[in-house]
């Protein structure tokens, strides 16, 4: 029973997902926790991920005492910040071993496998990453103040001007304008008021509102529709220009938007091997130490 064991966490802003599998990538248990960007508090973090793996090891029929024997991956939200990692490893852990990546790295190996490929993230931000040659690749994802270009966030703070100048005579209005307006009583003062206390989820949430729209070809919804895929494109387009034969999406607003891009575009789109949470199973397997043959 001293035979080691892999552990895949997937850290995000809402929640923890953990995956547990044995040497030779047998399921052996799954489990969730709390928010884990670790931006955030790292005592708060820490609870999550061994949350979640407290109940993935449950599952397995394992205890407490079996931590020690795991080797863990974890792609996580928020990790692209050195600062937010040292924080967090300044904790000890349980584990054999822990590895922290950002989630879009775990994200493409498990969509490639750590080979030649990228993916490009679409949910409430975006983010498109590539791996070529043993080169790692980042493509937007700034932030929805200045980049994010496709995402919910986005699309809602885009929807949100133009219901602006509808308002102003400097468009034509049309029924999605009208819409987000009636939400904040036709007066504009209201949404400058929520502006001020929003959040880029805040923004998303206007996105299945202007793709319903678009679907019923209002003229403004289907603009914004069509932004968002150039922008989705754009990012799309750099990471085959960096040589990646091939993209996978991932996010929610992923599938929704792709019969919006470029066909060449759709048809470099493939599905991926694995997901994110076995991609950190692979992370984790490449930092255990290598036993001898």
């Amino acid at each position: 029973m001293n035979e080691s064991l892999f552990l895949g966490i997937d850290g995000g802003g809402t929640k923890c997902r953990a995956r547990l599998r044995d040497a030779e990538g047998n399921f052996l248990g799954e489990g969730t926790g709390g928010p884990s960007n670790i931006r955030l508090d790292p005592d708060l973090v820490w609870n999550s991920i061994l949350t979640a793996c407290r109940e993935a090891i449950a599952q397995a029929g394992l205890q407490e005492a079996d931590f020690k024997r795991i080797h863990a991956g974890m792609g996580a939200a928020g990790a692209g910040q050195t600062s937010a990692v040292e924080r967090l490893m300044s904790r000890p852990h349980p584990f054999a071993s822990f590895s922290i990546d950002t989630d879009a790295h775990t994200a493409w190996l498990g969509a490639f496998g750590g080979g030649d490929g990228a993916i490009l993230i679409v949910g409430t931000g975006s983010c498109g990453y590539g791996g070529v040659g043993g080169r790692r690749y980042y493509v937007g994802g700034w932030g929805y103040e200045i980049s994010d270009e496709g995402s919910g966030a986005a699309i809602g703070r885009e929807a949100l001007r133009r219901a602006i100048w509808a308002y102003d005579g400097r468009m034509a209005s049309s029924p999605l304008s009208d819409a987000i307006l009636s939400e904040f009583g036709n007066n504009p003062e209201a949404l400058v008021d929520w502006v001020g206390k929003a959040r880029p989820s805040d923004y998303a949430r206007y996105a299945p509102l202007v793709l319903q729209h678009a679907l019923q070809r209002d003229p403004l919804g289907i603009r914004l529709i069509q932004d968002a895929a150039a922008g989705m494109a754009q990012i799309a387009t750099r990471l085959l220009d960096l040589g990646a034969p091939a993209i996978c999406l991932f996010g929610g607003l992923s599938e929704p938007l792709r019969p919006w891009l470029p066909p060449p575009l759709q048809q470099a789109v493939t599905q991926p091997k694995a997901d994110a949470l076995d991609g950190a199973i692979l992370l984790g397997r490449e930092a255990s130490p290598r036993r001898p043959r």
